[in-house]
């Protein structure tokens, strides 16, 4: 009987323990100017409201609540880290405006492991500016324009000439087809046929492991997808490799076909030495294949679902940027603080992580009117009071020295789709609706029946 007093009375002085720490913790944070919020349960935090809002039809709900207890800029704590978030656009634009110095990026340990220490995601400094402006300017240039246009519509010539023997297209997987087609080419050069096959089939394995579990077991997610990687690395190594080859001997003319080229051709400063290292070139292809796999097709395909829900739409097809608002694809970006920094009086300490979320601006009703509403009409206007175009308050490819650089690339991509899509078809979709974790997905990857309008 005292044993078991004795342990009700140790539980008892933990549980109080606790509590005074942390209203302790609570009275510090408030005397320094740090948000108000909540941290929810011990360890675990608030990550489980926010899973659970990302099942619902209005994923910023977890947002939404703690804007209207906390304000704008709030505290919380998200996947084992205390963390700030950010739904002001004033506050995100400084964020992804610094250059380093105060924000660094920060993601969770599985797509840190996956994505390794040359990732995009994850560089800094000089060596990000470097290589965000050598792809970028190859992206936007007239030449690989010109060319991948062509390409484009090609490629979704025929996948379309395949659908009018077909009871039901799934959206998803068609758009899918086709941008991670677009993207491969323009990385690397890589047609139709075995090697596109065979880097589909291991991405498809390795993206699966991006939002896991960081457990490397044999078997396990995260394992199976670091697999898929090396199978992956092998085969673009050889591409490259064979590039390498044929510009050493002069094999090959001066003119860049490819983001691959661009790189491996790149001499920095001039300095020999300064060439960006193989390993880093391939780990970087791989990396910059996710949208062709994910955010793109995912774009399209939305655009199909809003153009479906809304004909009159459909007649004048205003709906690549409402579509972009709506859909939330890259919901926001993670970064962590070197230093103590203020900003707009907030105070957010060394060390902690900022959530810039980019959907809760994009669904604020003090910016857009009925933000929950399909709305294409409203990037015609400027609406009293409300610039509904400034860069403050879209930011569907990020922003500052960050700024996705194939943004171009894709709405190319998603315009011309859309063109043969109502020029050549009638279709009618199937019931469907949006999962938003851990990634931005349709349910039944949207079914729609087709009916050709022309020969």
């Amino acid at each position: 009987m005292n044993g078991v007093l004795g342990i009700w009375v140790l539980v008892g002085i933990i549980i109080g323990w606790y509590l005074w720490k942390r209203n302790e913790k609570k009275e510090i944070e408030k005397k320094s100017g740090i948000p108000k919020g909540s941290s929810g349960w011990p360890f675990i935090g608030e990550t489980l409201d926010i899973i659970s809002c990302a099942y619902t039809s209005r994923p910023v709900s977890f947002m939404e609540k703690r804007k209207s207890l906390y304000g704008k800029v709030f505290k919380s704590h998200l996947l084992g880290r205390p963390i700030i978030v950010s739904t002001d656009p004033d506050v995100n634009k400084m964020v992804l405006q610094n250059n380093g110095s105060t924000f660094i990026p920060f993601y969770p340990k599985s797509i840190t492991e996956l994505l390794g220490k040359s990732s995009i995601l994850q560089m800094n400094g000089n060596l990000q500016k470097r290589v965000h402006g050598l792809i970028g300017g190859f992206f936007k240039s007239p030449q690989l324009k010109a060319r991948i246009t062509r390409e484009i519509e090609e490629w979704v010539k025929v996948s379309m000439v395949t659908w009018k023997d077909r009871n039901l297209v799934y959206i998803q997987e068609e758009t899918r087809n086709i941008t991670f087609q677009v993207l491969v080419r323009v990385l690397m050069s890589i047609s139709p046929g075995e090697d596109l096959q065979f880097l589909k089939r291991e991405f498809g394995e390795f993206i699966k492991g991006l939002l896991c579990l960081p457990i490397k077991f044999p078997g396990t997610r995260l394992y199976n997808s670091l697999k898929a990687k090396d199978r992956l690395l092998k085969m673009v190594r050889r591409i490259l490799e064979e590039k390498k080859m044929k510009m050493e001997r002069r094999f090959e003319s001066e003119l860049v076909m490819d983001a691959m080229d661009v790189l491996l051709r790149d001499a920095g400063d001039g300095n020999e030495t300064q060439r960006l290292p193989l390993d880093f070139v391939c780990e970087n292809m791989i990396e910059m294949m996710i949208p062709g796999e994910d955010s793109v097709p995912m774009l399209m395909t939305l655009a199909v679902k809003y153009l479906s829900d809304c004909p009159l739409a459909l007649k004048q097809l205003m709906v690549i940027s409402e579509t972009l608002r709506m859909a939330n694809i890259i919901n926001g970006v993670w970064r962590k603080t070197l230093k103590d920094v203020k900003i707009k009086g907030y105070l957010i300490p060394k060390g902690w992580c900022l959530l810039a979320s980019f959907s809760s601006v994009h669904m604020d009703d003090e910016i857009y009117e009925k933000p929950y509403e399909f709305d294409p009409w409203r990037w015609q206007l400027r609406k009293e009071g409300i610039v509904v175009n400034s860069s403050n308050n879209f930011t569907p490819f990020g922003g500052g020295q960050r700024l996705c650089p194939g943004l171009e690339l894709s709405r190319l991509q998603v315009s011309i789709f859309l063109h043969y899509l109502v020029t050549h078809y009638r279709w009618v979709a199937e019931e469907d609706y949006i999962v938003n974790f851990p990634t931005v997905k349709m349910k039944k990857k949207l079914p729609i029946s087709v009916t050709p309008t022309c020969t």
